[in-house]
């Protein structure tokens, strides 16, 4: 039973460092050090004080450099990768009773089935978002997105079952928005190239 709950959990974070790279890394080595949540042995060193400050500043930087508008663009270049990792990370710093095969096996699913698909649909969404409204409403959109981190790390960590269900939803739903941010792309660009 405390394999499904963790596996529950590593859902829920890697949905959430789909919203925001630094969040779930920082809640959990918070959560560690405070005797809140239990880690993989391997990964107390997320708990030490010297990961806290790099993933607190890494978090504060993450947040403001998301509200500045095409920066958010190119950070998510970046980001998309940076996510996939770090989704991998945190779901395998939390299984802690599996070998050491199943547990990274499980991570990287996790890692490239929930959180880039979140991440892409992020991505997308601002993507879209730049192109109508000359990136006027990405700041809005950032607020969500760490709104969104938060809120899927709290439910991974204290409700697993309901950030599976949230989960579960975001990933479809990342493909719809997928499929409708890269249309409205292609029809910008169409709109341009007609335009004398």
């Amino acid at each position: 039973m405390e394999t499904i709950v963790a596996i529950g959990v590593a859902i829920g974070l890697s949905a959430a460092c789909g919203f925001r790279v630094f969040v779930p890394p920082l809640a959990i080595g918070l959560l560690h050090s405070t005797g809140h949540i239990e880690l993989s042995e391997s990964f107390y060193w997320m708990s030490s004080p010297v990961a806290l400050i790099a993933f607190g500043s890494a978090t504060v930087l993450e947040i403001v450099a998301y509200f500045v508008p095409f920066v958010d663009n190119v950070l998510d270049t970046v980001a998309s990768p940076a996510a996939v990792v770090a989704g991998t990370v945190v779901s395998a710093s939390v299984m802690t009773d599996v070998s050491p095969f199943v547990q990274w096996s499980l991570a990287a699913i996790m890692g490239v089935g929930v959180t880039a698909p979140v991440q892409a649909a992020t991505a997308a969404t601002r993507g879209v978002l730049t192109l109508t409204t000359a990136g006027i409403g990405n700041p809005v959109f950032s607020a969500g997105e760490v709104v969104g981190a938060g809120v899927m790390t709290a439910l991974g960590v204290f409700s697993p079952i309901v950030a599976v269900v949230i989960a579960l939803f975001m990933v479809g739903g990342s493909f719809f928005m997928l499929r409708f941010g890269l249309r409205k792309i292609r029809e910008k660009r169409a709109v341009r190239q007609n335009d004398p």
